[in-house]
């Protein structure tokens, strides 16, 4: 028998009063707040931002994929009460079979590109205040992520204090900080106090400014399926800059989680890498001691729901590196299939191997007690 499955990626919506109750007062009179929008359907107005995402297709997790439409003009009171009570969690957590869960934003994923990082960070702020009052409603099933903008070195390590202090178990990051970027020595303070404080950071999709919601609903050429296929870019392009920019290299123990990007990837993303050490590492100035493939199951975590690929290369699965994930609520989640979905796409893993998968990698990364 599989172990119950814990979720490295499941999500709230937050409610309305998520940033207009907890936010810094000198941003109240622009704290994001719950408007009507095109059609009627519920939007988070964010000043500064013109993404509109129906707040119905964000708590639409199980509906089928022809009723979707109808859910986008849905009110906040038509989500599942779920998505964003505590008292509701664990009923919807035991039909998927699984025990516990990692929280990550949903809004909060979009405002990781606004260009305010001072308005950014006082909304993030306002956010986790709201996501620590969330876990405290059942503490031993929910497991926050909270968010920092990355407004300076010294501002994240703060972050990742407090974060620690309120109970979280990780941090969610924006695809891009506000100077230099995330390869840059000077923040190698900020990566000692993550790993100072077992607090990995965790890359979802949907949160750079180049590979948004804006771009995958638009892309840029063909189909609107073009730009779905799009989505993993985002977070492989941060996860170039971290493996040969020399993160790893220079912060050995850190941990970093690629969210929600699938994982079947892995061996050839890992085989392309060293191979372009190979051929262009004499031509360029390159820091890593070890090559990139060592690096990418090592130090960082991928979170899937329905993947079959992700369980194809037996080195990526008993390398520990893979954390699945049911997405709730989500449109593009897993729940209330995934036990049938894992029974079809792991038939053929041990059950140590399952274990790993759905429970002991990600009860180990997060040091979680479950």
């Amino acid at each position: 028998m599989r172990k119950q499955a814990i979720s490295a990626d499941s999500h709230i919506v937050e409610p309305p009063n998520c940033y207009s109750d907890f936010i810094d007062p000198k941003f109240r009179d622009r704290a994001p707040q719950v408007v009507d929008g095109p059609g009627g359907a519920a939007i988070f107005n964010i000043p500064g931002l013109d993404d509109i995402i129906p707040l119905g297709l964000l708590g639409a997790a199980g509906v089928p994929a022809e009723d979707l439409a109808k859910h986008r003009s849905d009110k906040f009171d038509d989500l599942p009460l779920a998505a964003w009570n505590p008292k509701y969690r664990a009923e919807i957590q035991e039909r998927d079979g699984i025990c516990a869960e990692i929280i990550y934003a949903s809004v909060g994923m979009v405002m990781c590109s606004h260009k305010d990082f001072e308005y950014k960070s006082a909304c993030f702020k306002a956010y986790n205040r709201w996501l620590q009052k969330f876990c405290d409603g059942a503490p031993d099933r929910l497991f926050g992520l909270a968010q920092t903008a990355v407004e300076s070195v010294d501002a994240a390590i703060k972050d990742v204090e407090e974060a620690k202090k309120m109970g979280m178990v990780g941090m969610m990051m924006p695809g891009r900080p506000q100077h230099e970027d995330y390869d840059h020595q000077d923040y190698n303070a900020l990566w000692q106090a993550c790993i100072d404080l077992d607090m990995p950071v965790c890359f979802h999709i949907l949160t750079s400014d180049d590979c948004g919601v804006k771009e995958v609903l638009a892309p840029k050429r063909g189909h609107p399926a073009n730009g779905f296929m799009n989505i993993v870019r985002g977070v492989q392009d941060v996860l170039g800059v971290f493996l040969f920019g020399g993160v790893f290299e220079d912060n050995p123990d850190l941990k970093m989680v690629i969210a929600e990007a699938d994982a079947g990837w892995i061996p050839h993303y890992a085989y392309r890498a060293d191979h372009a050490i190979k051929r262009l590492g004499p031509a360029v100035e390159c820091k890593l001691t070890k090559m990139p493939s060592e690096y990418l199951t090592k130090n960082v975590s991928y979170t899937f729901q329905d993947d079959m690929t992700a369980y194809l290369n037996q080195g990526v699965v008993d390398s520990g590196c893979l954390i699945w994930a049911n997405d709730y609520p989500h449109t593009d989640a897993s729940w209330p299939n995934s036990q049938k979905i894992l029974d079809e796409q792991m038939a053929h893993l041990t059950e140590e191997q399952q274990n790993a998968c759905v429970h002991d990698n990600v009860k180990k990364l997060f040091k979680l007690p479950v």
